[in-house]
């Protein structure tokens, strides 16, 4: 048995002396009701909110302009919410309905009220997370994994109203049933609860941000950071793959951030020559002679300030780090430095320690190839020899009779034998 409704009332005249009057009434209240809903949603979807939507973007053309996809999805959701408000306000005048159907149809529309309010948060939400990562600092303190926590305690929230509606309990008698099932619970969200603290912990000491190049090794990533969600954080690595590491592994782990390095005046270059240590001697006459007169070697080597005697390695060592310095892709403000290791069974380990000035991966690639092959080339100069592991493969030169060893003076003019 249906009430008859006051809109239902007012069109009960067009129809009298008709059949079924009730009937007609009925409907056509019904079909007012809804055709009303239908102007309402879009007038504000089509008219009124895009014209609000123009007047804030004149306001604000740079920042509002790039939100204009954001903006529109809010009118869309705003013009439901309106919708759901209006039917309900005006179920009880309009729709001429049995007590049943009107519980159900009010429960559909409060449902539906409470998910456009849902999404018009998250929409309000990703709006202002949009505003906030146009800002200089975003970069540095990204907020990503904040947003999606904000969105998804509302949505939790909107979930215990709707139970709590269908089920016709309070809120409250919802939320006693959690203790419950609390360690169920944890399980499940297991993931995002840790990726929400680790979201804030990577926030607040800004360990990383978008644009980082990182490498975790446990994963297998080594690239940009082009993503930092609440569980996962997207890491395109150098050949386009994309790898997802979890959030909290980022706090839990270790891994390494080479933003210092893009923030300093230069990238290190730490790369070793190993010399065959037989061909290691005290220079004679002869080669200190080729030195002073070869200009180029000259330059990089002060001959007053030699030791007496000197081994050909510390003539070497002298010139390359001459030449480190005068390179002019080098930073010599920064550490630089030529250096002996500790002798191993493969040779004498020859460091070269510098930074370039240049921070780009291809340009550091270039510079250490130049470097390298240069001093690789004036080894023979100094009379020294690279260390190389026989490879079964010998040339004439290699089973040529050796000539007698030379024999060169030192400070106290005492003839010493080459070994």
């Amino acid at each position: 048995m249906t009430t008859p409704t006051h809109l239902q009332q007012l069109v009960q005249p067009w129809f009298q002396g008709m059949p079924d009057t009730a009937l007609f009434s009925s409907l056509t209240a019904t079909a007012i009701g809804v055709f009303s809903l239908l102007v309402v949603y879009l007038f504000t979807r089509r008219l009124m909110l895009p014209g609000i939507q123009k007047v804030v973007t004149k306001l604000s053309p740079e920042r509002i302009g790039l939100l204009a996809p954001m903006l529109t999805k809010l009118n869309r959701r705003f013009a439901g919410m309106l919708c759901c408000v209006l039917f309900l306000a005006t179920f009880d005048s309009v729709y001429p309905v049995t007590e049943f159907v009107a519980e159900v149809l009010k429960t559909i529309g409060q449902t539906l009220l409470i998910i456009h309010i849902g999404f018009i948060i998250s929409s309000i939400v990703s709006i202002a997370g949009g505003i906030y990562n146009q800002l200089e600092f975003a970069r540095e303190v990204p907020i990503q994994g904040l947003i999606q926590v904000v969105k998804l305690i509302t949505f939790m929230i909107c979930v215990i109203l709707i139970v709590s509606i269908v089920l016709e309990k309070s809120p409250t008698y919802i939320l006693s049933g959690f203790g419950a099932i609390a360690a169920v619970t944890l399980l499940v969200f297991k993931d995002t609860i840790l990726g929400f603290v680790a979201s804030i912990q990577i926030a607040a000491n800004r360990l990383v941000t978008y644009g980082d190049w990182i490498q975790v090794d446990n994963y297998g990533a080594d690239g940009e950071v082009i993503d930092l969600g609440l569980n996962t954080v997207k890491v395109r690595n150098w050949d386009n793959t994309i790898t997802t590491i979890p959030t909290y592994m980022l706090v839990a782990g270790s891994f390494k951030n080479w933003r210092g390095m893009q923030e300093s005046g230069g990238r290190r270059i730490k790369r070793s020559l190993n010399i065959d240590m037989n061909s290691i001697r005290l220079a004679d006459d002869e080669l200190t002679k080729t030195i002073s007169q070869t200009i180029a070697l000259k330059e990089y080597i002060k001959m007053n300030t030699l030791p007496d005697p000197v081994s050909n390695l510390g003539l070497f060592r002298r010139y390359a780090e001459g030449y480190l310095k005068q390179h002019s892709k080098i930073n010599t403000s920064l550490t630089l430095m030529v250096r002996e290791l500790q002798p191993l069974n493969h040779g004498l380990p020859i460091e070269f320690y510098c930074f370039s000035e240049d921070k780009r991966w291809i340009s550091y690639e270039h510079l250490q190839a130049e470097i390298m092959d240069h001093l690789l080339a004036v080894l023979p100069i100094f009379d020294l020899r690279a260390y190389q592991s026989v490879s079964g493969q010998f040339s004439p030169a290699a089973i040529t009779p050796t000539a007698s060893k030379p024999t060169i003076k030192v400070a106290n003019n005492t003839e010493v034998g080459q070994d």
